[in-house]
């Protein structure tokens, strides 16, 4: 494996970016007037009741299968941008049903199957309202799943699993190797001792949510955060037990 997954430079690109343009257009407003929910990896995420939310519209994000059978069902749609989160779990990405947004850095990473879709990485930091043109990737796979979201309609996106906190050194963005078990995410093995990942941001994180919050409330839409014990403020809070009582998740 090559040193710098994200380095791309001399990679052809465009022959494939422009023919994924054309399976980005089916989804716009798809879901429109619909509620979703958007899965983090968040530790929160043993202690939130998921089998609630079987037949609502779902977005899984990297390494969620290694919580599919605790949820009882696999997410509507996967999104994953980091190559290196790629390159470690793609058969179990890949063993997602449905459609897979990757950002273009997947490329040469990713099988090109019908239910793969290579999204382009824009340069300007703005908020994308239209997908086929591509997705701002910042900081957070979450705030690419949250402009997907968008193109494809939905009027309100919850957050579970968004926790927002993380026992690691603060140096955002730093390309490390985990030396023990994972107690940022919902599974010890999410990121285990000799995985590479990369350090948070939690200030860049916040920074393009406000940018999606903005968005979505221009366009009369809005982003909820029913996580448990989340950190995150950027978002109005909202109950998840409330939003999906025990007898079942249902659309909105």
């Amino acid at each position: 494996m090559k040193e710098d997954l994200w380095d791309l430079r001399g990679y052809p690109l465009e022959e494939t970016l422009a023919r994924h343009e054309a399976r980005i257009a089916p989804f716009r407003d798809q879901y429109a007037g619909q509620r979703c929910v958007i899965i983090g990896n968040g530790p929160s995420l043993l202690r939130t009741d998921l089998t609630r939310l079987g037949r609502v519209p779902t977005f899984g994000l990297n390494k969620i299968f290694l919580h599919e059978e605790a949820m009882g069902f696999a997410p509507t749609f996967h999104v994953t941008v980091n190559p290196y989160v790629m390159a470690q779990a793609r058969d179990g990405i890949m063993s997602q049903p449905g459609p897979k947004f990757f950002s273009h850095a997947g490329i040469p990473l990713m099988p090109e199957t019908d239910e793969v879709i290579f999204v382009r990485d824009i340069v300007r930091k703005e908020f994308s309202d239209d997908l086929r043109q591509g997705w701002l990737l910042l900081h957070t796979v979450t705030f690419c799943a949250m402009q997907v979201a968008y193109w494809m309609g939905f009027a309100e996106v919850v957050l579970v699993g968004v926790d927002h906190s993380y026992q690691a050194p603060h140096d955002p963005n730093k390309l490390v190797t985990a030396q023990t078990e994972d107690p940022n995410h919902f599974h010890p093995n999410y990121f285990g001792p000799g995985t590479q990942w990369q350090l948070p941001d939690l200030e860049g994180s916040e920074a393009v949510y406000r940018m999606a919050r903005e968005a979505f409330e221009a366009d009369g839409r809005r982003i909820v955060d029913a996580t448990v014990g989340g950190r995150l403020q950027v978002f109005e809070k909202a109950d998840f037990n409330t939003l999906f009582p025990e007898e079942g998740g249902h659309r909105s």
